[in-house]
C-alpha cells in the first residue's frame, strides 16, 4: 500500500525570518528526537493524564517501551511504508505512543475526533482508505463499525502494546508525509490535509522557541495544561513541542470536568479557543451579578474605567480610584479563582473578541493569539509580547512570508505550507499556486507586519445595496453587546438588509438593546435590521458546530430557513 500519488509535495524554499532571526534548519528526524529525550528521562514522567484531583503520571521510558511495542504490532500486521493508519479516542499517554509509533514505521497517523458523529468518520474514512484503525474502547469500535461496513481492521489500544518491540532507528526524509489531518469542514466537505516530516520538523522548532520567549522564565520545566483533543493540528504541535522539550505534558482526560481538571493542573500556560475565553469571561460576570453585592458596583466600574482607558480616554478622580482598588484587590483575586498560577493563555483556531483579550489583560493574564490553518502546520502567525494589539493575531513565524491577495486574502508561504490535500489534486490546484497557499481568509497587515483576520473571503455577505460585509466582526460586536448573547450568525447575502440569528438568554429588551449599542458603531449598509433568539445554542452534535467550535454557517442557515425567511417578510 502506497501513498496516492495526487498528494504530492509543494515546492517552498527558505524565506526571509521574522524580526531579523535566520529561520531554523528543519531535523527530519523530529520523531527520533522525541524518544531520545524520552529514553533520557527514565523514571521521570514525560507526559501526565490529569484525572480529576489526581496526575498520573507516564515516564519517559514507559512512552518508549509503548512505541516500540506499538511498532512491533505494526509490522506484524503488515503495515508498509505510506500506509495510513487511523487512530481514535480521546487524549491520552497512550494516543501518543500509538501516534509515534505509526509514523516511526513511516506510516501515515490520520488522527480523528473521537466525539464527531460516526457518519462523518465514515466519510473520511473511506477518503483515506486506512489499513488499520486503532480506537480507544470497545464503544468506538462499535460505533464506527456500524457507521462504515466496509470497514478495515479495527484494533483496541491496549492489544498494540502486548507484542514483541521494534527498537530500529527512525528515520524520516524532510518529504515524507507523516500525516492526513481532515480539515473541520466549515466550508464544504472535509479535506485530508497532508503535512511532512519537514513541515513538522520546522513548526516544534518555531515553537519551542516561541513558547520560551512568551514565557520568559529561565526555569527547566514548565506546567503545561492541553484539554483539546490531538487530532488537531495546533494541539499536535503542543504535544510534540513539549515532549521534544523533554517538558511533561498534563494532558486533559475529560472535558466535562475541564475547571476540575485546571486547577489540579495548576499550569503556567495552556492553548485555548476563543469559546471558552468568552466563557469565563462571561461566567465571572455572571456570579459577580448573581451575588448582587458591593463588589459587583466595583467590579463594572473598574472594568468601564479599563476599557476607557484603552480608548485613550481621560478618566475621572472616581473612574481612577476604581481602576485602582480593581487593580490592587479585585483583578488578582479573579485571578487566582482561573489559575494562580497562570502567566499568560495562548489562543487560536477562531477570532477572539478584541474585549475579551482586553479583560484577561486587565485581570494580569495576556492573552498571545496564535493564528493559522491546518494547511500551514497549524501556524502562520503568533503575537509579538511586546507588541500585542487586540484583536491583531501578530506577526509572521520565522521562515514564513505574507502577503495580500484579491479581495485582501492572505497570502502565505514558506516550509510550513502543506504538501497537498489527500487525493485531490484539483483542490490542492485551487489553494497552492505559484507556491503561496491562500488562506481563503481576508486581512490587514500593518507596517510592522502584525496581522488582523477580517473574516472569511467565501463567507462575505453583499446585500442587495451591493457593499461587501464581513459578518464576524458584526457577530463579536453582537456578543460584546451583550453578556446574555452567547452565540451570533449574521446573514444577509443577496437580500434587502441583515439580519442575524443568537443564542443565549437575552429577552427581547435586551434583544433591541444590544441591536442599537451595535447598530450606532456601523454605517448604514452594516446595521442589523432584526435579531431572533434561537431556542437553543449551536452545538457540534447538531452539526451546526465543527469540532473545534466554529460555526458552520450554511447548515446553520439551512437549519433556520423558515425563521430567517420571517425575518425577510
Amino acid at each position: 500500500m502506497t501513498m496516492n500519488a495526487d498528494a504530492t509535495p509543494t515546492s517552498v524554499g527558505l524565506r526571509e525570518a521574522r524580526r531579523g532571526v535566520e529561520p531554523p534548519v528543519a531535523a527530519p528526524s523530529f520523531v527520533a528526537a522525541i524518544l531520545e529525550r524520552a529514553r533520557g528521562l527514565g523514571a521521570r514522567p514525560a507526559l501526565y493524564e490529569v484525572h480529576g484531583e489526581r496526575l498520573v503520571p507516564e515516564r519517559g521510558r514507559d512512552l518508549c517501551a509503548k512505541v516500540a511495542q506499538a511498532r512491533g504490532f505494526l509490522r506484524a500486521l503488515g503495515v508498509q511504508r505510506g500506509d495510513r493508519v487511523a487512530l481514535l479516542g480521546p487524549n491520552s499517554a497512550s494516543w501518543a505512543a500509538l501516534d509515534l509509533a505509526i509514523i516511526a514505521e513511516r506510516a501515515i497517523c490520520v488522527p480523528l475526533y473521537a466525539r464527531q458523529e460516526p457518519r462523518q468518520l465514515a466519510g473520511m474514512l473511506r477518503d483515506c482508505k486506512p489499513s488499520l484503525l486503532f480506537a480507544a474502547d470497545a464503544a468506538l469500535i462499535n460505533a464506527i463499525a456500524g457507521a462504515w461496513s466496509e470497514h478495515c481492521p479495527i484494533a483496541r489500544y491496549d492489544a498494540a502494546f502486548s507484542g514483541d518491540a521494534i527498537h530500529d532507528p527512525v528515520v524520516l526524509a524532510a518529504d515524507d508525509p507523516v500525516t492526513v489531518i481532515y480539515t473541520s469542514g466549515t466550508s464544504g466537505e472535509p479535506k485530508g490535509v497532508v503535512l511532512s516530516a519537514g513541515n513538522v520538523a520546522h513548526m516544534l522548532d518555531v515553537t519551542v522557541r516561541e513558547l520560551k520567549r512568551m514565557s520568559g522564565s529561565g526555569r527547566s520545566e514548565d506546567r503545561v495544561y492541553h484539554y483539546l483533543p490531538f487530532c488537531f493540528a495546533g494541539s499536535r504541535v503542543m504535544l510534540w513541542s513539549q515532549l521534544q522539550r523533554g517538558n511533561p505534558l498534563m494532558v486533559g482526560t475529560d472535558l466535562a470536568r475541564l475547571q476540575q481538571e485546571l486547577q489540579t493542573a495548576a499550569p503556567h500556560y495552556c492553548l485555548n479557543v476563543p469559546a471558552l475565553l468568552e466563557r469565563i469571561r462571561k461566567g465571572v460576570g455572571d456570579k459577580l451579578r448573581a451575588t448582587g453585592s458591593p463588589v459587583l458596583a466595583l467590579y463594572e466600574r473598574a472594568v468601564a474605567a479599563h476599557d476607557a482607558r484603552a480608548r485613550g480616554e481621560t478618566l475621572g478622580a472616581l473612574a481612577r480610584a476604581a481602576l485602582l482598588l480593581g487593580e490592587r484587590v479585585l483583578f488578582p483575586r479573579i485571578k487566582r479563582q482561573i489559575g494562580a498560577n497562570l502567566e499568560f493563555l495562548a489562543c487560536g483556531s477562531a477570532p477572539l473578541s478584541e474585549q475579551t483579550q482586553r479583560w484577561f489583560q486587565m485581570i494580569g493574564i495576556p492573552v498571545y493569539q496564535v493564528y493559522g490553518l491546518t494547511e500551514t502546520t497549524a501556524i502562520v502567525t503568533i503575537d509579538d509580547t511586546d507588541q500585542v494589539v487586540p484583536g491583531w493575531v501578530g506577526r509572521a513565524i520565522a521562515g514564513c512570508e505574507l502577503k495580500l491577495g484579491d479581495n485582501s486574502e492572505l497570502l502565505c508561504r514558506g516550509p510550513n505550507v502543506f504538501a497537498g490535500y489527500y487525493g485531490r489534486t484539483a483542490d490542492t490546484a485551487a489553494v497552492l499556486r505559484d507556491g503561496w497557499f491562500h488562506t481563503g481568509d481576508q486581512a490587514e497587515l500593518d507596517a510592522r507586519g502584525n496581522v488582523k483576520i477580517i473574516g472569511r473571503v467565501k463567507e462575505v455577505l453583499v446585500p442587495e445595496s451591493g457593499h461587501n460585509v464581513a459578518p464576524e466582526p458584526i457577530e463579536q460586536r453582537l456578543c460584546e453587546a451583550s453578556a446574555a448573547i452567547e452565540q451570533a450568525l449574521v446573514l444577509g447575502h443577496g437580500r434587502p438588509y441583515l439580519v442575524a440569528i443568537v443564542t443565549g438568554r437575552a429577552d427581547d429588551a435586551e434583544l433591541a438593546r444590544a441591536q442599537e449599542v451595535v447598530n450606532a458603531q456601523l454605517p448604514h449598509y452594516q446595521r442589523l435590521r432584526k435579531l431572533w433568539r434561537a431556542p437553543e445554542p449551536f452545538t457540534a452534535e447538531k452539526r451546526l458546530l465543527t469540532a473545534n467550535q466554529k460555526l458552520r454557517r450554511k447548515a446553520i442557515e439551512s437549519f433556520y430557513r423558515d425563521a430567517i425567511e420571517r425575518m425577510y417578510r
